[in-house]
């Protein structure tokens, strides 16, 4: 692995933790909502990144045994900590693989399988929804939890010397990085898998950076990673304005704004193996 795929993998590794961390209440609320007949026993995490979903399963469900998938060594190592350090590594393993491969690793039979921000990533979802469908247990749930878009955590009026810069970037990033399935209506793809969608589940999320000191620094992580995306597209006066949000130590920083609020929606599908 090259430096630069290190140095990606630790600043996305940083943004699931805060992820997790300012959503923590939220991601809560969607796992108790999940229409389950029984506590599952065993639950299959795909994509999982560094655990958020995981531990929440499992705070959830504290019985059951986890599995952990995804295709970064980091981040499987991080969970594996995090695991250790909450006391239930006993409870979770981690499977190193590739979602796009043809193939998948034998992944039991699980009662619940949980995809968060995972399915959209997808090179051929209608082959993955086949795949999830084949190893679940008769019976089991399958949730699907997708972001409406990227999070949002500037006004709109801001920065007062170049307004609507968040929007414009993300606008940018939209067009030279076009993600084909986020946004998606899940729905049909499962049915048209054989799935039976049981029940949906839409949350709006807006969270004021005074109620959680975290989000100031997911918003530089996140914002950081959106200039970098749109450093080739976006006007100079825009990146210059950028740059003055993200430098810590300058007067115009994130860090210092008070009108800081995550907002963000979460879509989520139950589907059933029948």
């Amino acid at each position: 692995m090259t430096h630069t795929h290190q140095h990606h993998h630790h600043g996305q590794a940083e943004i699931l933790d805060l992820d997790a961390e300012v959503l923590a209440e939220h991601l809560a609320a969607i796992v108790s909502w999940l229409p389950l007949t029984s506590g599952p026993r065993q639950i299959v995490d795909l994509a999982a990144g560094t655990g958020a979903g995981t531990f929440a399963l499992l705070e959830r469900f504290p019985e059951a045994q986890v599995t952990a998938v995804d295709a970064s060594p980091e981040h499987l190592e991080r969970l594996r900590e995090k695991a250790c350090a909450r006391g239930v590594e006993d409870q979770v393993g981690t499977v190193l693989a590739d979602l796009d491969a043809p193939t998948w690793p034998d992944l039991g039979t699980p009662d619940l399988v949980w995809a968060s921000a995972a399915m959209h990533h997808m090179a051929d979802p209608d082959r993955a929804l086949r795949t999830v469908r084949e190893l679940l247990a008769d019976g089991g749930l399958f949730a699907v939890v997708e972001l409406a878009g990227l999070p949002r955590f500037l006004p709109e009026n801001a920065p007062a010397d170049r307004p609507g810069l968040e929007e414009r970037a993300h606008a940018v990033a939209d067009r030279a990085h076009a993600v084909p399935h986020r946004g998606a209506d899940w729905g049909p793809l499962l049915s048209t898998a054989g799935f039976t969608v049981a029940d949906k589940l839409t949350v709006a999320i807006e969270i004021e950076a005074s109620r959680n000191e975290a989000i100031g620094h997911y918003a530089l992580n996140v914002l950081r990673r959106l200039r970098g995306a749109v450093a080739d597209g976006l006007a100079a006066d825009d990146l210059a304005a950028f740059d003055r949000l993200l430098d810590t130590t300058g007067p115009q920083s994130l860090l210092h704004r008070a009108d800081l609020a995550l907002r963000t929606e979460r879509r989520v599908w139950a589907a059933r193996r029948d």
